[in-house]
């Protein structure tokens, strides 16, 4: 018997939800949709409050330390509790910037070749 299935002191051990286990599916579309909003809302929401808080130019100045934050499924890949969320929401990351550049250039070819 496992220490999930004896009573410790007359109580009786409880499995965790499921959203508490390691799904593997749960983890690998968390970690993916987790990078998608990571890549489109963490660029936007630095750009407003630089705009807020300083006047155009020095925003525009700040705003490549946005990049900074990409030290956080840096660290999330390093640390092993959560190495599969981590790996997962690079994939979104990337998969994001692939299909936005991919899309930016397919638009600009079809305006430059179209042009009149």
């Amino acid at each position: 018997m496992t220490t999930e299935q004896t009573p410790r002191d007359g109580a009786v051990d409880r499995q965790p939800d499921w959203w508490h286990r390691d799904h593997p599916t749960f983890t690998a579309l968390t970690g993916f949709f987790a990078g998608l909003a990571f890549v489109i809302v963490i660029p936007g929401v630095f750009a407003g409050i630089l705009h807020l808080l300083f006047d155009d130019h020095t925003a525009e100045d700040l705003f490549p330390l946005v990049l900074v934050m990409l030290g956080v499924p840096a660290a999330l890949v390093t640390a092993p509790r959560t190495r599969r969320f981590g790996l997962y929401m690079l994939i979104g990351m990337v998969a994001t910037a692939l299909v936005v550049g991919g899309v930016t250039a397919l638009v600009l070819w079809y305006l430059f070749q179209y042009q009149d």
